[in-house]
């Protein structure tokens, strides 16, 4: 296992967090609609991945607050923040978001949440931690955002598969509404993830059609999508760079 993960403009040490960098940051911390104002909020932070990918797509100019409970993964990504071009921009607190009452509302809301469910518990407690819902059940996760979200702010997440339906049904009955939902496929006909947005029900964005798309990672020889590494182009050394 490397000791961390190299971007184009910033690094990621990960030897000290739970769950290590991987696909679903990317996809969540490329894919999020960055708002022009307001602050963001990314809940679970881990190795602060996410918020450092929406420092360089804002290139600094909107406020972040990191939160992250795990106290290992929280000093990693206070030191991984420290060191990006970016830093003054993010502010990590080490909680439980939970019992997190800020003053401000935020514009939108990121997180790549706990999404295990009556399932073999991990070995290690911070594992436990990072991929169980145990910390942070869903409900109670949607309950919180919708006390942090501004009016006309949007909830970005992103979750397998085979949890989305259920999820997405539990968002609706508690005041959410669906708003964009992009299905994930590592190939063709296979499923893995959703990337989507939640939005008051009660809000201007709710008014506006759903919209539904689809991202495909692998052609089926194996090698990237074109859509893929446009989506990842300012973060992968392996992508080149964005065509202007």
């Amino acid at each position: 296992m490397s000791a961390g993960f190299q971007c184009k403009q910033f690094y990621i040490a990960h030897d000290r967090c739970a769950m290590k960098v991987g696909t679903d940051g990317f996809l969540l911390g490329a894919w999020a609609p960055l708002p022009t104002t307001g602050k963001i909020l990314d809940i679970g932070a881990g190795s602060g991945l996410i918020s450092i990918m929406l420092a360089q797509r804002s290139q600094g100019l909107v406020p972040i607050t990191a939160i992250e409970l795990d106290t290992s993964a929280a000093k990693q990504a206070r030191d991984n923040i420290r060191l990006c071009p970016w830093s003054n921009s993010i502010d990590l607190i080490t909680a439980d978001i939970l019992a997190y009452q800020p003053t401000e509302r935020y514009r939108l809301i990121v997180s790549n949440p706990p999404f295990f469910q009556q399932s073999m518990p991990a070995k290690q407690a911070n594992r436990q931690l990072a991929r169980h819902t145990d910390s942070l059940p869903f409900n109670r996760l949607l309950e919180k955002a919708a006390t942090l979200l501004d009016n006309n702010g949007v909830f970005a997440l992103i979750l397998p598969s085979a949890v989305i339906d259920a999820f997405i049904q539990l968002a609706h009955s508690s005041g959410w509404q669906l708003q964009q939902h992009c299905l994930v496929f590592t190939k063709a006909n296979k499923p893995q993830r959703s990337l989507i947005c939640l939005v008051p029900a009660n809000s201007q964005t709710a008014l506006k059609p759903r919209r539904q798309t689809q991202l495909l990672i692998h052609n089926p020889d194996g090698s990237y999508t074109a859509e893929y590494q446009q989506l990842l182009a300012d973060f992968y050394l392996k992508f080149a760079n964005r065509k202007q």
